[in-house]
């Protein structure tokens, strides 16, 4: 592995990071669209625990899904790299 792909690995981890935050974050906020007595159902202490867990597992099961691309920059792994 050459040095300046390590980089390259890091920055399209902390990309799929932020974007899976940024995500669940609008989608945390988007609720608030809809008419105020519903935002009681809505933003119970349930789904604002099963929210939390999302924040923090979501970017480690978003990584694991997109573990080729952010090892080789593409969806499919190259042909000297996949062994056929």
């Amino acid at each position: 592995m050459k040095p300046g792909e390590r980089v390259d690995i890091a920055a399209r981890m902390v990309t799929t990071w932020i974007a899976t935050w940024t995500a669940l974050v609008a989608l945390f906020f988007a609720p608030l669209l809809l008419p105020h007595r519903w935002w009681y159902y809505i933003y119970s202490p349930a789904s604002m625990g099963l929210w939390m867990l999302a924040m923090l597992v979501g970017p480690f099961v978003a990584c694991t899904v997109s573990w080729e691309w952010i090892r080789h920059g593409t969806r499919k792994a190259p042909a000297d790299r996949s062994g056929t």
